[in-house]
């Protein structure tokens, strides 16, 4: 079973990253996910973790921003009875609870710099202490980590040590916004759609040409999970229904396409019309022709992605060498 099948889309962007997670979760390295807030970095970890020989091992997930600061050291680490004012017992940590297993630390930008000293210890020698305790015990638990902050900038604030970044960001995989991935946005309708008829029993909404065009021009500042709602709210509100570009929010309303027409663009459309499929093969012939066919020099010409380009070559089916 191909566990990145919960991954929905088909964007080059997105192809290229699952490409790396696969590759990434036959092994027993450290990951740093990285990403704008719901952009589905828990989904992808989930998605390694299940691919990865520590599947049947526990996976625990921990949010670091949610944990108040002066638990964290006990929650992640355990403590030791009378370590400190209210602790009856000994207390096992979560990376004792992980053990075999793996663990994803989400939102790791958040964890406090003497937390950040323990971890970096444990990425380095596998090596734990539970607070009150005076003898190290070891645990075998791989990290998957993840932040939607820049971690560099916060090094450079002194908030985020520089050795631990370095260990974390063995493997970094960067998962694209939403708007980066425009193309994917009726699959994931469509996904969302069927996910909540079945969830609430009702018959699914439709979404006109229109309706869709004004969800592809629109920026998503919360990325998946605010497409997720705005189809569970719509699905309710609107059951059975076609849902125009008035059903949609204001915001949605309000906002400015990102497909308008720049008003500095170096190609002006005539009046008569293009065939956009035609133009977009030929310039790919042009730029294969300039560049010897090397793929690389070729998508630097068109202003994409090498992905981008050889999923464009494969659309329109050219021999590739």
């Amino acid at each position: 079973m191909d566990h990145f099948n919960s991954i929905i889309g088909q964007s080059p962007a997105l192809e290229s990253l699952i490409r790396s997670a696969k590759m990434v979760s036959a092994t027993d390295v450290t990951v740093l996910l990285k990403g704008e807030t719901g952009t589905g970095k828990e989904v992808l970890a989930k998605a390694i973790q299940k691919e990865s020989n520590r599947a049947n091992k526990p996976f625990i997930t921990i949010n670091c921003g949610a944990l108040p600061e002066s638990l964290v050291e006990s929650e992640l680490f355990g403590h030791r009875k009378g370590a400190f004012t209210g602790a009856t017992g000994n207390k096992l940590g979560i990376f004792q609870a992980a053990d075999g297993g793996t663990l994803f630390l989400d939102e790791i930008n958040s964890l406090p710099l003497a937390i950040q000293a323990k971890l970096l210890r444990f990425l380095e020698t596998g090596e734990c202490l539970a607070v009150g305790d005076t003898k190290p015990y070891f645990v075998d638990v791989r990290i998957i980590a993840a932040t939607n902050n820049d971690l560099l900038q916060q090094i450079e604030r002194g908030d985020f040590r520089r050795d631990l970044y370095f260990r974390l960001n063995v493997v970094p995989l960067d998962i694209p916004p939403l708007s980066q991935r425009t193309d994917d946005i009726e699959k994931l309708i469509r996904h969302f759609l069927n996910h909540f008829s079945e969830t609430h029993g009702i018959t699914a909404p439709k979404f006109s040409k229109q309706a869709l065009k004004t969800l592809k021009g629109y920026s998503w500042p919360g990325n998946i999970r605010e497409l997720r709602n705005l189809c569970e709210r719509l699905s309710i509100l609107l059951a059975g229904r076609t849902i125009e570009p008035e059903n949609l929010p204001h915001e949605f309303k309000a906002s400015t396409p990102i497909f308008n027409e720049p008003s500095n663009a170096d190609f002006t459309l005539p009046a008569t019309g293009i065939k956009l499929e035609d133009l977009e093969l030929d310039l790919i012939h042009q730029a294969l022709s300039r560049t010897n066919g090397n793929r690389s020099k070729s998508a630097r010409l068109l202003g994409i992605s090498r992905d981008t380009l050889l999923y464009r070559i494969q659309k329109h089916g050219l021999a590739t060498h």
